[in-house]
Order: structure tokens, then C-alpha cells, then sequence
């Protein structure tokens, strides 16, 4: 195991770190490296309602700086849902602070996208800002980013964009059972193909 790279692992708005999906796809992700998991104050505080933006991406930000500070390798920022669209913010401001190479991160990896806000608008300003590669993890029943309104958005990104496709996969990257029997794989095979995916894009940016 690569022990010179480090994960900084965010997640949802809906659930903590300690979450079992948080959980599992922390000890898949420790193959390739050492990985940190965290909490958004809110999520510290017990509470339900995520804070606002700005406390998000100071809170990972702050995480991201505490963690640099103590390790010399690259750190990838990867986050679930909510986690990887304030993971972007924290790189684009990083990139505007004009922060030195070994403080911002070296890869970004988005498990479940939430492009698409709850009243409809399409949140892409961020990543039409993003100067830092990026791996985007999609189901294809993810109403929260539909696939074509994202390609339409990384044709218009100025930083290279990966996408693996999980097909028949929901906004947690989840197969229902008629599915899976379908294309006769198990829920194991298709995060074994996800983290194929993570593994090659990490391998090549960090």
C-alpha cells in the first residue's frame, strides 16, 4: 500500500462518517492509502440541518490544512454527495488563494455528484472553476445528476474530468436486487469496479 498518500474522505449531507457506507468504503479506499474520514460541524453537533456553505468549506478546508501540515505526500480529497462539491470549493479557493503546490490537493474524486440542486438549478460554477483533476463516480438513476447534464458540463470544465458509470446505480452508487440480478453481479462486484476506477485515476494524478 502506497504509504505516501493520503485520502481526505467527506461525506454526505444525510449521514456522519460513521456511517456503514461510510465505513465501508473507508477500508476499500485504505488500499490506497491512509484515509481520514470527518465530520461538518453540524454533523459533530448531532444536528440534521447541514451548516451553511461557507462554514462547510472553512471546516474542510481547515481539515485539509491540519492534515498538510503533518504529511509531506499528496491528499486526495474524496467525498460522498455533498462531500465532493465542497471538496471542489475548497480546491477552487485554494487555487484563487494561489496556495502553494503541497497545500492544495492533488486529485478530487466525487462519489455521487449532486449537480442538480433540489430546486432544479444545475450547481456547476464550481467545477467550471476547478483547476484540479477530477474523477466523477455516477449511477445512472441518480436523479441528482443526470448523466447528460453532466457531460454537458465537463465539455464546458477547463481541468481534466474522468466519469465511471454505475449502471442501474442510485445517488449512494446502489444497485436495487432486479438489477443486479440482471446483469448477474453482486452490489460487492460493482464497488469492486468503482474502486478499479478510483485506483487507476488516483495511480496517475497523485
Amino acid at each position: 500500500m502506497p504509504t505516501s498518500r493520503l485520502l481526505l474522505f467527506a461525506p454526505g449531507a444525510g449521514a456522519p462518517s460513521s456511517s456503514g457506507w461510510m465505513r465501508a468504503w473507508k477500508t476499500r479506499l485504505e488500499r490506497l492509502g491512509r484515509v481520514v474520514p470527518f465530520d461538518y460541524p453540524y454533523q459533530q453537533k448531532g444536528k440534521k440541518a447541514p451548516d451553511r456553505p461557507p462554514v462547510l468549506v472553512s471546516s474542510h478546508r481547515a481539515e485539509l490544512a491540519r492534515l498538510g501540515a503533518e504529511h509531506e505526500g499528496p491528499i486526495v480529497l474524496v467525498g460522498k454527495s455533498m462531500g465532493g462539491r465542497i471538496g471542489c470549493h475548497v480546491a477552487v479557493e485554494l487555487a484563487r488563494a494561489e496556495a502553494a503546490d503541497r497545500d492544495r490537493p492533488a486529485a478530487l474524486v466525487c462519489l455521487g455528484y449532486p449537480l442538480v440542486a433540489p430546486g432544479g438549478a444545475v450547481r456547476d460554477e464550481v467545477l467550471l472553476e476547478l483547476r484540479t483533476p477530477v474523477l466523477f463516480v455516477q449511477g445512472t438513476r441518480d436523479s441528482m445528476c443526470p448523466l447528460d447534464r453532466l457531460a454537458a458540463v465537463r465539455e464546458r470544465m477547463q481541468v481534466e474530468s474522468q466519469l465511471h458509470v454505475v449502471e442501474g446505480g442510485d445517488h449512494s452508487l446502489t444497485l436495487q436486487k432486479t438489477a443486479l440480478a440482471k446483469q448477474g453481479i453482486s452490489q460487492e462486484e460493482v464497488d469492486e469496479r468503482i474502486f478499479s476506477a478510483i485506483e487507476g485515476f488516483v495511480a496517475r494524478v497523485a
